[in-house]
């Protein structure tokens, strides 16, 4: 599993998360909640599409499609999202989602990289990867001033 696919589980526990917290503000007939699930839930089905179906495969229980095609309707219907297919969603299949990303997530292997990029690979800490501005004399060089 590469760096990117455990990320991808990782966005979907912290949209699990943060609906949580979101229905802990009110229920889905406030306005503002309904908003901020349904945005998540779109985010939910963004990191799905991204992970490998032979990944998905393993938790064949899931309705993976579906789920990709529900961020789909959230994202091109917004207009015509039921409140009550929102709440069907949260109640009975986020802790079943949850299930399967948290076994997903136990059988892969630990990433050596400790969630380092590719780009810091072999570059020794004292000297700066691309991204980084170049040090002078133990210093960072100041930020250009904007006018």
């Amino acid at each position: 599993m590469s760096y990117r696919e455990r990320q991808r589980l990782d966005d979907i526990q912290a949209a699990v998360d943060a609906i949580r917290a979101h229905l802990q503000r009110g229920d889905l007939s406030d306005g503002l909640v309904f908003d901020a699930v349904r945005i998540r839930l779109l985010e939910i089905g963004e990191a799905v599409k991204a992970l490998p179906a032979g990944l998905l495969n393993t938790q064949a229980d899931i309705p993976w499609r579906q789920i990709a095609r529900m961020r789909d309707h959230l994202a091109h219907r917004y207009f015509d999202t039921a409140h009550a297919i929102l709440q069907a969603t949260v109640d009975d299949d986020l802790p079943e989602l949850e299930r399967a990303i948290h076994a997903l997530a136990d059988a892969l292997p630990d990433d050596d990289q400790s969630g380092e990029d590719a780009s810091s690979q072999g570059v020794p800490a004292d000297e700066p990867r691309g991204d980084e501005s170049p040090r002078v004399q133990g210093r960072s060089r100041p930020a250009p001033h904007s006018r």
